[in-house]
């Protein structure tokens, strides 16, 4: 699918029936599920006019309509044909463009969304209806954007914008309902998901800072400490209102399949299936993104530590759509490919993880001028292992810059990139 530039713009008075567009606001602040679509309707348009903006992006080659006929102007002269060389620099340049343009869409809206979830955190204890509210608006806009593509690409952030406690939450809902879409749950089901895992550690703000995150030094006393904020989250869930489905999402997210959880020590056969999503999403998170960054694991290996030593704490079967979903080694993961490069994994076709999306280290191109290779349409080339980032070559570390902490979110699949 051709990608718009900044130079297709077009006045919003000049606006079709047919029209293939592209707004330029924040993620929030239009009422259309995507940034980019076609127009389908006169009210589309009137819609767009009521934001406030002169002009908007749009692609004459995705459009059902031809473009308006330019304004007269003198005729130029032919410019000469650009030599081979000049087309390449210029296609490298414009797939540059575009690969910039699409990370900083999703670190954007990411922070976007981290603001929201914030807010939403702010109001619980005095004013808990609204924070409902707040929750479950950040839900419906995320699951209208993830139900308008079918194939989406979950993408490793350059920057996590917002606070540890609303990345993590938020960084837990999107994984969570992006699973729960492979399952094709139903929409009332993606919103009380959203909802509770977007809250599931809202108890939290019962506690002193010391023990909202668990320690292998706690104490015997700091320990029930920490695990009494389940119970603090589920009596501010019952103060706001929320759903039975969103609740038990925020009482069982620490509970494990074999039992071995808490507080209730429910198994797999007493726990919800949102909450046991929610649960493997969680610990996921915190593996990846702890309270310690020194303790960090990468991607890769928190997978493998998931499936190899604590698979009878998860639903098998979330546990396997999960990694299917993610691939071996989601974004974030430090590899090596079969030609001996380094690269780092920075996106996942949720449909077909197998062969993700790296950027490579190559001896020679500015990082900023390096493309990412899609190992899917990369014949014979795949990766070999996965490395810590301390296991790099040190140029090879500085070069692609494996982030301490990981973020997700997800777009539209490409097939141009």
């Amino acid at each position: 699918m051709p990608r718009l530039t900044s130079h297709d713009t077009i006045d919003v008075d000049a606006l079709r029936v047919g029209m293939f567009v592209h707004l330029d606001l924040g993620w929030l602040a239009h009422p259309f599920p995507l940034s980019s679509f076609r127009i389908t309707s006169d009210d589309q348009i009137a819609t767009i006019r009521s934001l406030g903006l002169a002009k908007v992006r749009w692609s004459a080659s995705q459009s059902d309509v031809p473009a308006p006929p330019p304004a007269a102007a003198p005729q130029p002269a032919a410019p000469a044909a650009p030599s081979p060389e000049e087309q390449a620099r210029a296609q490298h340049r414009a797939a540059l463009a575009r690969q910039r343009e699409s990370l900083a869409r999703c670190e954007q809206q990411f922070a976007e969304a981290a603001r929201e979830c914030k807010r939403a955190a702010e109001l619980v204890a005095a004013q808990p209806q609204q924070a409902a509210e707040q929750a479950a608006g950040l839900t419906r806009a995320l699951m209208d954007k993830m139900l308008g593509e079918h194939d989406l690409c979950i993408r490793l952030l350059g920057e996590a914008a917002g606070d540890k406690a609303s990345a993590h939450a938020l960084n837990v809902t999107i994984v969570a309902m992006l699973m729960a879409r492979t399952f094709g749950m139903a929409e009332a089901d993606l919103m009380d998901l959203g909802v509770g895992a977007l809250l599931h550690d809202i108890g939290k703000l019962e506690l002193p800072d010391r023990v909202r995150h668990r320690e292998d030094h706690f104490s015997p006393a700091e320990s029930r400490a920490y695990e009494e904020h389940v119970g603090h989250g589920v009596a501010h869930a019952r103060r706001m209102g929320l759903t039975p489905g969103a609740s038990l999402v925020i009482a069982q997210h620490h509970e494990h399949a074999d039992g071995s959880g808490f507080p209730l020590k429910l198994n797999t056969d007493r726990m919800t299936a949102l909450a046991r999503i929610v649960a493997l999403v969680n610990r996921y998170d915190n593996l990846c993104n702890p309270n310690l960054a020194a303790r960090a694991l990468t991607p890769h290996e928190a997978v493998s530590l998931l499936f190899a030593q604590w698979r009878s704490r998860f639903d098998t079967a979330i546990l396997g759509a999960f990694i299917k979903m993610m691939g071996v080694y989601p974004p974030g993961s430090a590899v090596q490919l079969t030609d001996d490069r380094y690269a780092l994994v920075v996106a996942v076709n949720s449909s077909r993880p197998l062969k993700p999306r790296v950027l490579v280290h190559q001896s020679g191109v500015p990082r900023e001028e390096a493309l990412i290779l899609d190992l899917e349409k990369s014949d014979g080339l795949g990766i070999r292992r996965s490395l810590r980032p301390q296991q790099l070559p040190e140029a090879t570390r500085l070069y692609l810059a494996p982030r301490p902490r990981v973020a997700y979110f997800f777009e539209p699949v490409r097939d141009e990139e």
